[in-house]
């Protein structure tokens, strides 16, 4: 991202958060990417008016908006014990796009789905993820796309397909996972990742040091950072995990972990 589009991001979420402390109202973001969810983190706290929550419609989502919360607001969330959905209800949107006849319908991919969404001229940032399931997609969206692409988004490639509209209330979607164990001689982001991808550690060191490693949003640069267990982590281009816990120590004090990858 260009340093001018940068600062304009930052600009508007610190006005985002000014229009919710002034208010006294919750205001909302777009669907962010990784880097701009990054920018968002990275925003000194003395900058913004209030606090923040992200989500992008399910645990893990990597396209996620920002809710601005006034403060008698960001108290009660934090004591209802973190279930954010029913605070983007009327933000967020679920899509199931389904093709009319599954018999003759295409296998349709991430990009087949994306193409055919832009090219009916949607920003990006009107969108989150779109998570596959056999021959349906799941698409979240902001509101004012539900009834757009409900109607005009009618083909992929060459499968013709119906899109139903689903409120966020009563949605859940529990990602696939592989749970991978290892050994590791420290809880390094280095080592986390040798372990997840099954590349070598001079590899990925590059992956980290060229800005493509993010935890729990966060940009991480440093080979050496250590991660928490819950902490979740998404390579660009390769993948996501969760470092689940650390099992034992092993004679050699060397530590067991559990790993839950994304498939």
């Amino acid at each position: 991202m260009m340093q001018k589009e940068k600062q304009l991001l930052e600009k508007h979420l610190i006005d985002l958060s000014r229009q919710a402390y002034h208010r006294n109202i919750v205001t909302y973001s777009d669907f962010m990417n990784l880097n701009e969810l990054n920018i968002l983190h990275s925003i000194p706290k003395n900058k913004l008016y209030t606090g923040f929550i992200t989500f992008g419609g399910y645990d893990f989502a990597e396209r996620q908006m920002a809710a601005f919360l006034p403060d008698a607001l960001s108290l009660r969330t934090e004591d209802a014990g973190g279930d954010v959905s029913d605070l983007f209800s009327q933000e967020l949107y679920v899509l199931r796009i389904s093709p009319l006849n599954r018999k003759y319908a295409e296998e349709l991919n991430h990009r087949d789905y994306l193409g055919a969404i832009l090219n009916l001229g949607i920003e990006r940032g009107k969108t989150g993820d779109i998570l596959i399931e056999d021959t349906d997609a799941l698409l979240f969206v902001r509101p004012q796309m539900r009834e757009f692409l409900s109607e005009q988004l009618t083909r992929i490639r060459h499968t013709s397909v119906t899109v139903k509209v689903d409120e966020l209330t009563g949605f859940h979607y529990e990602p696939r996972f592989e749970e991978i164990k290892g050994t590791v001689a420290s809880v390094r982001l280095d080592s986390l990742l040798s372990v997840a991808f099954s590349t070598s550690r001079s590899k990925l060191t590059g992956l980290i040091e060229g800005g493509k490693v993010f935890v729990n949003g966060r940009l991480i640069t440093t080979n050496a950072y250590q991660v928490k267990e819950h902490d979740k982590i998404s390579v660009r281009g390769i993948g996501k995990f969760e470092y689940v816990e650390t099992l034992t120590v092993t004679r050699k004090n060397r530590i067991y972990v559990s790993i839950h990858k994304y498939i």
